[in-house]
């Protein structure tokens, strides 16, 4: 068909996988005829999204660090290259290429989720009025490659809680309304009530997460939808089926740009126009019809019983197995790209754009649903969202509930019982009962917080970008849920260690060492999830937040050497410490009022005589702790509200540096 437009075309091609011979039939319509196959008509105006000229550079070291002279060098990589395009209501455009031609670098410039880190010009035009960045987020919709999803929610639970982050003035009722025509459009309705699932437990197939993933942004009634490889980890079957349904949604007046990595063939009869890119360079964008013309006027045939897609991009991918072959085929693909530049179908583009460019009466800019709820009414959705996921974790909970106590088993065996002879080890058990009390408490939460937070934090990346919320709402929501978990755990694990060793036998005695220790606990979780906030390597965390703690238990518990005998400079570092504070708290809490005895005749440890009451404890290793009692506890719970400001600034710089 070599060209013309209204000429009938037609192929057979076989399926290597199955081995039957598909029918391909394809034909021109008119204008008229395309409005039908758009679908149902539209109370809502045509929308059109002009790309113009888009090339993106970034600059990069030649070396690393430590090779100086390599490091300061740098060189300039081309990523994307002058592109350009026009989409219009009603199609969906398939972006092909093969691994580093720049498909996703040209969404996320597309989208504006593109970092800093580079140069990007060239401008995006909807309804030819030019785009400000800051307005990209709220007029396209964007489907990453990957499904962030809680598993433990239902279908219809997630699409109600990003409805409810998402949407203000609606209703409840009007939201559930929402919900559920979302999930009739997307086919969702028969796994409404079925789990997310995910890699411990099962739930909902590969392409029906994936469609959940598509209804979140439908919520928001989008005109111009963005997917990044929708089709990844899908059988092609599925696969199938989810770019007809995104084919189906754009007949509802919308514009779908879709990525897509070996289409089937079956596919070719389904897009309204196929772009393929290489090397950042747009080669070919256009019909399906147009396509295979395009390519035999350029001498590159398309096999019969070969797939076109397959096909196409193998004559415009650059082969770098070998200099002498990336020269050809990198010749060859300029080729083509000029060849399409001066090709009809170019103009043709061209023209489409300069004249939703010149339009006198523009429609306005079709913005996404921006009605979004208050800031404290998105903290409490994020927080009953997390809360609701969580605690269906059975085994989760169970281990957050029990690890304390696990712990206090081994403790509690290995002493056995306190004794009230000095000779016999009465203060040192004491004292080590504290140290583990004070120094493992904050493992437990640090375990917590890696087990738990890493998806909670994948999920707010993307959600923030989407502009629901920001991410410190995510990490405020996640540490209040943890506070009831928090308190029962240590609450289950002082109520057996203290009772069970017999420690100083006072209930509130009892009370305070159970809120002394609770402190550190929470303290090890939420140094975790602030330190998470800007580090991506959980590993790294977990790490840094041990030898912080070891750190603070030699400069301030005054266990390893007294505070008195330090340097001065440590001496000042242990007042940044909790364990300065909740050592003291302890160390008073469990000594002060008591008294011991002596064995005199079968001494175990030297010297051991010499204390016979607890306040000498006191006054020789914290002098002054007792009078400081309630300052303490006042400067330890200090610590919390001062790391959750910390944690916040923490995931404000983590949100630039995602879009940096």
């Amino acid at each position: 068909m070599a060209g013309d437009m209204n000429t009938f075309y037609s192929m057979e091609l076989v399926e290597p996988e199955s081995g039957t011979k598909v029918r391909e039939s394809f034909k021109s319509v008119s204008e008229g005829k395309r409005d039908v196959w758009r679908g149902e008509e539209s109370s809502e105006p045509s929308c059109c999204l002009s790309v113009s000229k888009i090339s993106y550079t970034v600059s990069e070291r030649l070396g690393p660090w430590w090779d100086l002279p390599s490091y300061k060098k740098r060189w300039t990589r081309q990523i994307l290259n002058d592109v350009s395009f026009h989409v219009e209501s009603g199609q969906i455009m398939g972006i092909l290429g093969n691994s580093g031609s720049g498909k996703t670098t040209l969404l996320d410039a597309v989208s504006g989720r593109i970092g800093n880190c580079g140069t990007l010009t060239g401008e995006v035009f909807v309804n030819g009025m030019n785009l400000k960045r800051e307005e990209y987020q709220d007029c396209f919709s964007y489907v990453l490659q990957s499904d962030n999803l809680l598993s433990y929610l239902t279908v219809e639970e997630t699409l109600t809680y990003t409805a409810q982050l998402a949407l203000r003035k609606l209703s409840s009722t009007a939201i559930k309304k929402k919900v559920s025509a979302v999930m009739a459009e997307l086919s969702l309705s028969h796994v409404s009530h079925s789990v997310i699932g995910g890699r411990v437990f099962p739930g909902i197939s590969g392409g029906e997460r994936r469609r959940v993933s598509i209804a979140s942004q439908l919520l928001q009634d989008p005109r111009v939808i963005l997917l990044d490889e929708p089709t990844t980890g899908l059988d092609s079957m599925t696969a199938n089926q989810i770019v007809e349904l995104l084919a189906e949604l754009a007949r509802r007046n919308r514009i779908v740009i879709v990525t897509i990595h070996q289409p089937r063939s079956e596919l070719f009869r389904v897009f309204s126009r196929i772009a393929i890119m290489s090397r950042g360079e747009l080669v070919f964008c256009g019909q399906p019809e147009e396509m295979v013309g395009f390519f035999s006027q350029c001498g590159y045939e398309c096999p019969e019983y070969c797939n076109p897609f397959d096909i196409f991009v193998d004559f415009t991918s650059v082969d770098t197995r070998s200099s002498e072959r990336e020269a050809a085929t990198f010749s060859r693909m300029h080729e083509i790209t000029s060849s399409y530049q001066k090709s009809p179908i170019y103009q043709c583009m061209l023209g489409k754009l300069e004249q939703s460019l010149q339009r006198v009466d523009k429609p306005a800019i079709p913005y996404k649903s921006k009605e979004s709820p208050s800031g404290a009414a998105k903290l409490a959705v994020l927080f009953r969202r997390t809360l609701r996921n969580l605690s269906r974790d059975r085994m989760g909970v169970l281990m957050r509930l029990s690890q304390n106590l696990i712990y206090g088993l081994f403790v509690a065996f290995f002493v056995m019982h306190l004794d009230m002879d000095v000779s016999k080890g009465a203060v040192q058990d004491r004292i080590g009962i504290i140290y583990q009390s004070i120094g493992a408490s904050p493992y437990t939460g640090m375990l917590n917080a890696v087990a738990l937070f890493p998806a909670l934090r994948a999920i707010s990346d993307q959600e923030s970008q989407d502009g629901l919320y920001s991410k410190w709402q995510m990490f405020l929501a996640y540490i209040f849920h943890t506070l009831p978990f928090s308190i029962l755990s240590v609450f289950i694990f002082t109520s057996f260690l203290y009772w069970t060793v017999g420690m100083h036998p006072d209930t509130l005695r009892f009370l305070c060492y159970s809120a002394v220790v609770l402190v550190p606990h929470i303290i090890g979780e939420l140094l975790t999830v602030v330190l998470l906030g800007v580090v991506q390597n959980p590993n790294m965390v977990n790490s840094g937040v041990a030898l912080l703690n070891i750190a603070g238990i030699m400069v301030g518990s005054g266990f390893l050497r007294s505070t008195l005998q330090m340097p001065v400079v440590f001496q000042w570092l242990s007042y940044l410490t909790f364990q300065k504070y909740s050592c003291e708290l302890l160390i008073v809490t469990e000594f002060y009022g008591l008294d011991f005895t002596c064995n005199a005749s079968k001494p175990m440890l030297p010297g051991a005589c010499m204390i016979t009451q607890g306040s000498q404890i006191i006054d020789e290793g914290y002098p002054g702790a007792l009078s400081r009692y309630t300052l303490d506890f006042v400067l330890l719970y200090s610590f919390l509200p001062a790391l959750l400001l910390l944690g916040v600034i923490s995931f404000k710089i983590r949100d630039k540096l995602i879009r940096h």
